[in-house]
């Protein structure tokens, strides 16, 4: 079984990195969270009845793990100072145009129902391609594309 484990973590170790720094737009968050969704995948393997693909089975638990942890962040939440300092290359004003701009996209990102929004976050965040996004939610290539296109036209019409 170890073997097993050892080499399920070298094939989708990386997908699964992804996914989370799609969700956490944190690198170190999201190595922290993968290491955490393999030793559950460890101890939950098994659970594991091969009605999905693995890597999807390993995402679902990246998925919680990450809620979970927002869950700890809402309780403890504190402001970070250096998200409210205007960048040096840019005026005040072209700082807060650009703020205003990406608080109105992601404003209208989060309107999206789940899986628009989730693929989303996954094509601008986490730079996926839409076969693997398919292959993370369990779906076909060509629906993500099509989900996707949607949630475009929906966010040009709101924007």
């Amino acid at each position: 079984m170890a073997e097993d484990m050892e080499n399920i973590y070298k094939n989708y170790a990386k997908s699964v990195y992804r996914y989370l720094l799609s969700l956490t737009h944190d690198e170190d968050t999201a190595e922290e969270l993968t290491e955490e969704t393999f030793y559950r995948a460890v101890y939950s393997i098994h659970t594991y009845n091969g009605s999905c693909k693995i890597s999807v089975w390993l995402c679902q638990i990246a998925k919680h793990i990450w809620y979970q942890e927002l869950q700890k962040k809402k309780k403890y939440a504190s402001h970070e100072l250096h998200a409210n300092i205007p960048s040096p290359n840019r005026s005040p004003e072209e700082a807060a145009l650009f703020q205003s701009s990406k608080m109105d996209l992601y404003r209208a990102i989060h309107r999206l129902s789940e899986p628009m929004r989730e693929i989303v976050h996954m094509r601008i965040s986490g730079e996926f391609s839409f076969a693997e996004i398919g292959e993370i939610l369990g779906k076909s290539e060509s629906w993500v594309r099509v989900t996707f296109y949607r949630a475009k036209q929906k966010l040009m019409e709101v924007l």
